[in-house]
């Protein structure tokens, strides 16, 4: 069984969140903590379990073709503003999911454009993150549609590179944010509460 114990340093670097997360969740009883002293110490296997049951519907489960349920009905009680990441890299999507459900957002994510689609069609948003560049269908593709269905879906931008056309274009369609890899997860947490209209 493991009993590795973190420090606030650890857990800050192990989660990459910043440290006005980590006490918020730690005295709203969210995140599991011991006191020693002055410091605070968490269990390394207590704080994955905790992940795994903050993850909505599977954590980001990747998009299938059979994902149930019409738009309606999607909407949890929590009313927690709603994300979709798409990218095609996995530990990108791993790392996105699990920042952002530990920011109180419930996430869902896609490896390509395609299931990107298919899950802005069945369910409603509050934020898309895209990977600018992805094979098949591409970010700006993706956005296009997601305009089209939701001409006022907030939309921040993720890539590897950047190009003029391709800012210009991104702006054009009204992207709220347009960030290049390699990012710092506080970034991405800083633009989506400002996209979503949250305080920063």
């Amino acid at each position: 069984m493991d009993e590795t114990f973190l420090t606030t340093e650890e857990v800050l670097e192990y989660l990459q969140v910043n440290l006005r997360t980590v006490y918020r969740l730690i005295k709203a009883g969210k995140i599991p903590a011991v006191r020693v002293g002055r410091q605070w110490r968490f269990r390394k296997r207590d704080i994955d379990a905790w992940l795994d049951s903050q993850r909505p519907r599977g954590g980001g489960r990747e998009s299938t073709a059979s994902a149930p349920g019409p738009a309606s009905t999607v909407r949890q009680a929590t009313e927690r503003p709603r994300i979709l990441v798409v990218d095609d890299e996995s530990s990108i999507r791993d790392l996105l999911s699990k920042t952002l459900a530990l920011a109180e957002y419930d996430v869902d994510t896609a490896a390509d454009g395609r299931s990107a689609l298919e899950r802005l069609r069945l369910y409603p948003y509050d934020l898309l993150i895209a990977d600018l560049k992805m094979p098949g269908i591409d970010g700006l593709s993706v956005i296009r549609e997601a305009k089209r269905l939701k001409s006022d879906l907030p939309v921040i931008i993720i890539t590897g590179y950047s190009t003029e056309t391709a800012a210009i274009e991104a702006v054009n369609l009204g992207v709220s944010g347009y960030l290049t890899k390699p990012f710092r997860v506080p970034q991405v947490l800083a633009a989506a509460a400002k996209a979503i209209g949250e305080p920063g």
